[in-house]
């Protein structure tokens, strides 16, 4: 071997042995920390050295009564990571689990002597932070602040930032609840998009509890038959024909009524319930589609696609295995992908994207100018259209910005061979300004309101055009793909 090999496997072996022994040293400095080297290994968590929440609740307990009988004030501040199970999920387990390490690492940093610190669960964390509310406050500030512009790790830059809930004891209750406040806090945080920090309320832990109801209410929706499908048609902008219909999902409870899709499908969606939800609307829209189809109307149908679709590996199989079964062509049929969804650009979404495509379905950008797309971004994607959001188009008629924003849009997907669909259309001004403007669809009230199946059915076949938005002549017959619109 060659000296200059030598010397550099030495030089390896010594940095290997260095940060090994400063992992060591973090661990066991947590550990002395955390409980005086008194606690068993059990009660650590093997992943980052922390102490579990077993253990943390234990020694909690002790802490609030011993503040209690000083009068002092001491908070526990919860954190949790935000985006961190899109990060799992895009790069696996073991990537996840470094990203978790680094975070130890993290809030380890601004953590004084005598602080307790313990991993609760997954990417959540709690803090006993030995100071009154408005002290912690500032800590909790920090906090956020630290995790504000995401992390390097192995040399790729990870957009996980953190939410914080704090809870005062004695003010926010017992050593008992103190903890769970917190949590109710930081949950508080996360629903209004994360990132910042937030004192409890109990306003907000009985909205909680109101949500918790819905939730448990929608686990029972679909087996009782609740859920229903509306149609909205879409408009050709030069015939003012009716092309295509979106699905829209509505949820009749028997006691609150007709539920907002707006209220219930980001509940849905905390609580681990879109998957099935989703698999329904895919199934009921197809065999919508496929009853117009015998009864001679072929239509394009179009239907929402959640996020959490887009990370099932199974998702693009599903579309494609219904799409055979009703005997459907691909193409027309459309997935409607929210541009916030579309710009993640993760392994798992990317992959999403190549397999919908290779089944051939019609893949449109929705809510267009609410996210942060880049012109590199879309020509990349396999898109057919961009869909503009509703708050441009109420806001065209009196305002030069939206105006400037809609034209700039339509310029952009022209120049990228995409059809634009302008949504939430409502008044003559607006249309006859789209149309201007040149989209290619239109959608909203002015034209016609979301309809059921058979309403749909009955316009197509028997109401009389004078009166009614006409069908286009195209979708009674027989055509190839590319000549429907």
């Amino acid at each position: 071997m060659q000296p200059t090999s030598t010397v550099a496997l030495a030089a390896f072996a010594f940095a290997a042995l260095v940060l090994g022994a400063l992992a060591i040293w973090r661990v066991r400095r947590r550990r002395r920390v955390a409980g005086g080297g008194k606690l068993s290994e059990q009660r650590f968590d093997r992943l980052t050295g922390l102490l579990t929440r077993t253990a943390f609740e234990n020694l909690l307990s002790g802490a609030l009564a011993k503040a209690e009988k000083t009068k002092r004030e001491v908070c526990v501040v919860y954190v949790g990571l935000d985006g961190f199970k899109a990060v799992n999920d895009a790069h696996g387990h073991e990537f996840g689990d470094k990203v978790l390490v680094a975070s130890v690492e993290r809030l380890s940093s601004v953590c004084a002597e005598g602080t307790l610190l313990c991993r609760v669960a997954g990417d959540e964390f709690a803090i006993l932070f030995n100071a009154p509310l408005e002290t912690s406050k500032k800590f909790a500030g920090r906090l956020v602040d630290l995790f504000g512009n995401g992390m390097q790790v192995d040399d790729q830059h990870i957009s996980v930032t953190l939410s914080a809930g704090l809870a005062e004891c004695p003010q926010h209750g017992s050593s008992v609840r103190v903890l769970g406040r917190a949590a109710s806090a930081m949950t508080s945080v996360k629903i209004s998009g994360g990132g910042a920090y937030a004192v409890f309320d109990p306003g907000v832990e009985l909205k909680q509890r109101e949500e918790l109801a819905i939730a448990r209410e929608l686990r029972q929706a679909l087996s009782r038959n609740q859920f229903e499908l509306m149609f909205q048609p879409k408009i050709d902008a030069s015939s003012l024909q009716v092309t295509a219909v979106e699905a829209l999902l509505r949820w009749k409870h028997p006691k609150l009524g007709a539920v907002s899709p707006e209220k219930f499908i980001p509940i849905a969606e905390r609580h681990g319930l879109i998957e099935g939800i989703g698999n329904w609307v895919l199934e009921a829209a197809l065999k919508h589609a496929a009853e117009w189809r015998r009864t001679g109307l072929r239509m394009r149908v179009a239907i929402n696609v959640s996020r959490f679709q887009m990370r099932q590996d199974d998702f693009a199989a599903r579309v494609e295995d219904g799409l055979k079964l009703h005997k459907l062509q691909a193409n027309r049929f459309t997935c409607e992908i929210t541009e916030s969804v579309a710009m993640e650009n993760t392994a798992v979404t990317r992959r999403a994207f190549t397999r919908l495509e290779k089944v051939g379905v019609h893949i449109s950008i929705d809510d267009f100018g609410t996210g942060y797309s880049s012109l590199s971004a879309l020509h990349k994607m396999p898109a057919n259209e961009l869909k503009i959001d509703r708050a441009f188009v109420t806001d065209m008629p009196h305002s030069a910005e939206a105006r400037a924003i809609v034209k700039a849009v339509v310029q952009m997907a022209q120049a990228l061979n995409l059809r634009v669909v302008a949504e939430g259309v409502e008044t003559e001004l607006q249309r006859d300004m789209l149309v201007h403007a040149g989209c290619n669809e239109l959608q909203g009230y002015l034209f016609a309101k979301p309809m059921t199946a058979q309403a749909i059915t009955l316009w197509a076949q028997e109401a009389p055009k004078s009166l009614l938005q006409a069908f286009r002549p195209s979708l009674f017959k027989e055509t190839n793909g590319p000549q429907l619109h």
